[in-house]
């Protein structure tokens, strides 16, 4: 690449952080009611696109299939804007009234999307939709291998964003996705913190960009079925989970744990579910295709179908086959498909009871995977919270596919395509991320335990005070456009365009109005 070059990426990067930057700054006092508005119009806009960008990212990354890229294609849209509708962004979000403070929000400034090719056009959207929630810009660099179907995916939620009043520039997408455009863009002066999904190279190379950052680690999952589990669903679930866009989610199954009195049975209907198992000459064949001699997935071999793999390996599967499983003795170097496979591929092992299924477990969690996921089938609850105690794994996803019970698609967590795996995998958070991880929290503090007594030797005592200005100033549930506190899209009470002054954050009082009631309600304190 030419000197040339290097100047015209590097000064396009820029470009986009400052005018993403200038946009946010106007974005940032945008009411709630118009922030929502935006989010909204990205969300669906987003769903009714999700099958051409599911069929666009299939066709430009040759990982997945269609009809599963559809669904995490309107999960990123629509279940995420469901997960988000109510969240408070924007000016007082909150008041304590026992500890007598208040929560104010404020944006983070730009954020450097960084997109795997795995879940190209679901986490663009993903991450576009959860930044404009909290009043921030965003800067998208693609995968290389993935760049039309997430410049595409940008778009359309763009566009649906400018269409609903956002400002022009507020999503950026590096067009030419080269190494140095992405460092340049982690290290922008105008670019405030960096969400990061890929490998854990990347994550380094966020982690040392001198920027707040948020990271993932590699998955490798365990899942345990105890005797006590309803094994014809377990079965079910593990092969649904694993065959999920052919393996793709990082949270997908990776290693199945069968309690020994239950094997024969579990086995029987795993076959049944489709699931083929692996001769030892064929285990030693696919080890060669998956994994390279450093223990590194294949990216050739990334999402393809079951019938693919057997073919480069040097076998052949029936049709019907949807995932493969190879029985192992042991965890670790000598037994390479016991690493992260982002393909459907599971490794099986029978163990006698929970204690030796844990142990199983972290076995694995340790070659490669601590603090991502886990899973256990039972019916037993207090086998699911030894295991769930014990796991070193901070999502335990209990009687449900592990690939897309960890995102949040078939329970209660929240909906997210970056799973911080804490301190045990190297991030700054366990969490699912979202919008409230993009904002930071301003709490006022009111004083409630004064340090000195008056100096004419009287007893201090607080005044009985009514706490009306309190509650005026900081209950109400109206914002600058209308914003109500019960549903962020409908509006109680209008503000009168003729007043006065500045609007003051979600109170629809102005500054001057907000000043006096705060000033008022000091002096009875």
């Amino acid at each position: 690449m030419s000197f040339d070059k290097d100047l015209e990426i590097v000064q396009a990067v820029r470009n986009l952080c400052a005018k993403a930057k200038e946009a946010h700054l106007e974005l940032k006092e945008f009411s709630q009611k118009e922030i929502d508005n935006i989010v909204a119009a990205m969300a669906e806009a987003g769903f009714q696109a999700a099958e051409r960008l599911a069929q666009l990212a299939v066709q430009e990354t040759g990982y997945g299939n269609v009809p599963d890229k559809i669904k995490k294609n309107q999960f990123c849209t629509r279940d995420l804007y469901n997960s988000i509708r109510k969240l408070r962004t924007v000016g007082i979000i909150r008041e304590d009234r026992s500890n007598s403070i208040l929560e104010i929000a404020e944006p983070f400034g730009v954020v450097a999307a960084i997109i795997p090719t795995t879940n190209p056009t679901s986490t663009t959207m993903f991450k576009s939709i959860i930044s404009l929630k909290a009043r921030n810009g965003v800067v998208i660099s693609p995968h290389p291998r993935a760049v039309k179907c997430i410049i595409e995916s940008a778009k359309v939620v763009h566009d649906a964003a400018i269409s609903a009043g956002a400002p022009e520039g507020i999503i950026g997408v590096i067009s030419d996705p080269t190494l140095q455009a992405t460092h340049e863009l982690m290290k922008s002066k105008d670019t405030n913190i960096i969400l990061a999904t890929g490998g854990s190279e990347l994550v380094r190379a966020a982690y040392s960009a001198g920027k707040p950052a948020y990271g993932v680690g590699p998955g490798n999952v365990p899942v345990y079925i105890d005797r006590s589990a309803n094994y014809k669903k377990a079965a079910a679930d593990v092969v649904a989970g694993k065959s999920f866009d052919y393996g793709t989610l990082c949270s997908s199954e990776q290693a199945l744990i069968v309690d020994e009195p239950i094997k024969d049975r579990v086995i029987e209907e795993l076959k049944n579910q489709g699931a083929y198992f692996l001769k030892p000459d064929e285990i030693r064949m696919l080890e060669k295709v998956l994994l390279t001699p450093d223990f590194r997935v294949n990216p050739e071999m990334v999402g393809k179908s079951p019938q693919v793999l057997a073919q480069k390996a040097g076998f052949s599967v029936s049709h019907d086959i949807r995932v493969l499983v190879a029985e192992l003795a042991g965890v670790g170097k000598a037994y390479p498909l016991s690493a992260e496979k982002l393909s459907p591929t599971f490794v099986f092992y029978v163990v006698n009871g929970v204690e030796e299924g844990i142990r199983r477990a972290q076995e694995i969690l340790d070659f490669g995977g601590r603090g991502h996921t886990a899973a256990i089938h039972a019916k037993k609850d207090r086998v699911i919270r030894q295991y769930g105690l014990a796991i070193p794994a901070f999502r335990v996803v209990v009687n449900s596919p592990a690939s897309i019970g960890a995102v949040g698609y078939t329970n209660k967590l929240m909906p997210s395509m970056t799973l911080g795996c804490g301190t045990f995998g190297g991030n700054i958070t366990s969490d699912n991320i979202s919008a409230h991880h993009l904002m930071n929290i301003k709490r006022v503090a009111y004083e409630t335990k004064p340090l000195a007594a008056p100096r004419n030797g009287t007893t201090w005592r607080p005044a009985e005070r009514s706490d009306a200005p309190y509650r005026k100033a900081l209950s109400s549930d109206v914002s600058r456009k209308g914003n109500s506190q019960k549903a962020t899209n409908e509006s109680s009470t209008k503000i009168s365009s003729s007043q006065p002054g500045k609007v003051y954050g979600a109170t629809g009082m102005t500054e001057s109005e907000v000043e006096q009631v705060i000033e008022e309600f000091i002096k009875q304190c």
